[in-house]
């Protein structure tokens, strides 16, 4: 038996437990209990990484000495730099582990409810819907049906309307640790260096990104990026306060 036919049983069985309280969203109900899980999983390593990330930015006086003395050797530059990270303790890819932990549950969605059947057996997890919008279908699909305000696609919307909200929190957040901890430390020479801030400026970006991946993936995964989309706004307001 497949990973994939174990998981489909799985996603199965809570549906069916969920039914009660979420009758035909029961199984979209259980794909976001399954996405929490795994951000509780994952929260440990967030928190480190949040820790790692404030270390970074303690670092940054250092790295701005380093760049003000090793300015024209790019390659002494960049070995004082890992070895002033390896003197510290910080690793400055600690910040990735959670997002990479959690491309495996996505795929493993995505795989379930792209496929027409599951080991060797009709995929029963197609039938399921949240409110009129297919789990396996796509956003493309859902114009093709009701258009943009049919069932379907009023589905997406509540989506798009969730994502744009967490895209704004965190451009909003982003603002205000920026404007509270300035972003630059003036090296030699008045050279600007990159701090914490740099990695939060990009962050709202990246929510705004997902608005791309939830109309090009099947439903179901969608709902998972969006709860963990959701997730991870709050819980880097609560961690990097």
């Amino acid at each position: 038996m497949s990973v994939f036919s174990v998981f489909a049983r799985l996603v199965e069985h809570l549906a069916d437990l969920l039914q009660p309280l979420f009758h035909a969203s029961a199984a979209a109900a259980a794909i976001v209990l399954f996405t929490a899980l795994v951000r509780l999983l994952v929260h440990p390593l967030s928190r480190a990484a949040a820790r790692g990330q404030r270390a970074r930015a303690a670092l940054q006086p250092k790295i701005a000495e380093l760049r003000a003395k090793h300015a024209e050797d790019p390659q002494r530059l960049q070995k004082a730099v890992l070895e002033l990270h390896a003197e510290e303790r910080v690793s400055p890819l600690s910040g990735c582990l959670p997002s990479l932990l959690q491309l495996p549950a996505f795929f493993l969605l995505y795989h379930l409810f792209s496929s027409s059947t599951i080991g060797g057996e009709a995929n029963g997890l197609l039938g399921h819907r949240l409110f009129a919008a297919p789990l396996g279908g796509k956003w493309a699909d859902a114009l093709g049906g009701g258009g943009v305000f049919g069932g379907a696609g009023l589905v997406y919307l509540g989506l798009f309307v969730i994502v744009a909200a967490v895209a704004a929190f965190n451009y909003r957040r982003t603002k205000r640790t920026m404007a509270d901890n300035p972003v630059a430390v003036s090296a030699a020479g008045g050279e600007q260096v990159p701090g914490l801030g740099a990695i939060n400026k990009v962050m709202p970006f990246m929510s705004f990104f997902t608005l791309v991946t939830v109309a090009v993936v099947p439903l179901a995964a969608a709902l998972y990026v969006v709860t963990s989309t959701a997730w991870t706004a709050v819980e880097r307001a609560a961690l990097y306060r």
